[in-house]
């Protein structure tokens, strides 16, 4: 079943029953988790193509997160059962959804890795090239990024001020231009790979 929702629009919340996978058509998705005391955190932002809300597979009954539309959203919302169904009757769809979940789990171990060994700066330009979809099969020019420093802040824990100072360094050296949004240039992409001295291992 197709949805659409509005930017902001809350897709569904941490704690109500969970019995449904979404996959993105169309938009950008954020993913937010709350503390016993009430604190949140972003733990992910997903594009067109990612599926969410999964776990209901795995036998999770309530929702682990809380999704909100970033921007206008088409989702296609699928049951429990109706995935059950499909993954058992169409062997070429079943690989296709396994294959997501083995580069998902990838791309959450080297977030991990990324948390305990990077400095905030390493971790700041890789979210940024991830964001804009620099490396992924197909795209040849990157997506602008249009997130606040606070977003960027709580995703890669640190604060906005540092968050601040790392985004003006990264423009004035050209990695970036930010005017209301993201322009990342593949300069960043260059310094992040060949390891330069301009994205420090060390705060």
């Amino acid at each position: 079943m197709l949805k659409k929702y509005r930017k902001n629009d809350v897709i569904f919340t941490q704690g109500e029953g969970a019995g449904t996978i979404f996959y993105i058509q169309k938009g950008k998705v954020k993913v937010t988790v709350f503390s016993e005391q009430g604190k949140e955190a972003v733990v992910g932002i997903l594009t067109q193509g990612q599926f969410f809300g999964e776990g209901c597979l795995d036998g999770v009954k309530l929702r682990t997160s809380t999704t909100h539309a970033m921007e206008g959203c088409l989702l296609t919302s699928i049951t429990k059962a109706a995935m059950i169904a499909i993954l058992r009757a169409e062997p070429a769809f079943s690989a296709f959804f396994l294959s997501y979940l083995l580069l998902r789990n990838s791309r959450i171990e080297d977030d991990l890795i990324d948390q305990l060994f990077n400095s905030s700066e390493r971790r700041l330009a890789r979210l940024l090239l991830i964001l804009a979809d620099f490396g992924k099969e197909g795209v040849t020019q990157p997506i602008p990024v249009i997130l606040s420093q606070e977003t960027l802040a709580d995703m890669i824990g640190t604060t906005r001020s540092r968050v601040s100072f790392f985004m003006n360094k990264f423009r004035k050296k050209g990695f970036i231009s930010y005017n209301g949004k993201i322009e990342v240039h593949r300069l960043l992409l260059d310094a992040v790979l060949r390891d330069k001295p301009q994205i420090k291992e060390d705060e």
